[in-house]
């Protein structure tokens, strides 16, 4: 049931793309440092999309990677704690 509607979901997208190329296919001038190119406006808005998701998940695994290594760190420290909280149980009380 998932699947369906994950490919329901995924065919109504693809279609509200095609349309959106299709109103927005007229050229655009797109000047750059090293040139100047005609290029569809809806193609300059997806490229800019795509270039924005990029850009958002290498800003977010800096971020990931850093915490991921803060739970190894915590973990290593954790088990380290627990080892030392045994080996005071296993110690004999004195009197």
């Amino acid at each position: 049931m998932v699947r369906l509607i994950g490919f329901l979901l995924l065919i109504v997208l693809i279609v509200l793309g095609l349309s959106f190329a299709v109103l927005n296919a007229q050229p655009v001038s797109l000047n750059y440092y090293l040139g100047y190119r005609e290029i569809p406006l809806s193609m300059i808005v997806v490229l800019s999309l795509a270039a924005g998701a990029v850009i958002g998940v290498l800003v977010s695994m800096g971020i990931i990677l850093r915490l991921k290594a803060r739970v190894v760190h915590l973990r290593r420290e954790l088990r380290r704690s627990e080892q030392a909280a045994e080996q005071t149980q296993i110690l004999p009380a004195k009197k």
